[in-house]
């Protein structure tokens, strides 16, 4: 699990404002395919109270991210 500076460092956001978008470095976005049974989404959009409402093929067509498998 990465620190905070690490966090910060790699997406410049801080926790609990990390943006599935807008990063400032690449760096290989993850989703879980259990989202994929809800029709909205909602996502952090840089501040924990900013977020943003999409729905699962867009976002992962913006993040263009892996769906796999990750919780249990």
């Amino acid at each position: 699990m990465a620190s905070l500076g690490e966090v910060k460092d790699q997406t410049g956001y801080s926790i609990g404002g990390v943006s599935p978008v807008g990063y400032n470095k690449k760096i290989e976005i993850l989703i879980d395919n259990s989202l994929e049974r809800f029709i909205n989404l909602y996502a952090v959009a840089g501040h924990p109270n900013c977020i943003f409402k999409i729905n699962f093929k867009n976002l992962q067509k913006i993040t263009n991210g892996k769906v796999k498998e990750i919780i249990e």
